[in-house]
């Protein structure tokens, strides 16, 4: 079924706003993207107006930045430790941006949105030794 984005029925105030036009086809949404942790497959979705979007299904790597060294490596991504944004994409195992992965380094922080742009990128925590 398709996901409708587009003006709501009803004012702020709780009355019905009369409808000036139907529904159009630029109001149309998509099902979000559940990245997971496994080898690399991408999609290629063509977008309103001709644009093309990446989207990420599944990843095995992320580019991580040490803010200590100021240094960005391409290291392998182990597990899913929490994700904030919901406790069933925890127990799913689904990556959104927020994300804490567990990985050779350490515990990394997802800064970019997988579903949305296609690469996986991340910010290494601070550990405390």
């Amino acid at each position: 079924m398709v996901q409708y984005r587009g003006p709501s029925k009803r004012k702020i105030s709780g009355g019905l706003r009369h409808k000036s036009m139907g529904k159009r086809l630029r109001f149309r949404g998509r099902d979000p993207v559940a990245t997971h942790i496994r080898s690399k497959k991408k999609k290629v979705v063509r977008t309103f107006g001709g644009n093309i979007k990446h989207k990420l299904l599944s990843i095995e790597y992320i580019n991580v930045f040490d803010p200590k060294t100021q240094k960005t490596s391409k290291v392998k991504v182990s597990g899913l430790e929490t994700n904030p944004a919901s406790r069933d994409f925890t127990r799913r195992k689904i990556v959104t941006k927020g994300a804490i992965l567990s990985t050779e380094l350490g515990e990394v922080r997802v800064t970019s949105r997988p579903g949305q742009v296609s690469v996986l990128n991340g910010v290494l925590l601070e550990t405390s030794e």
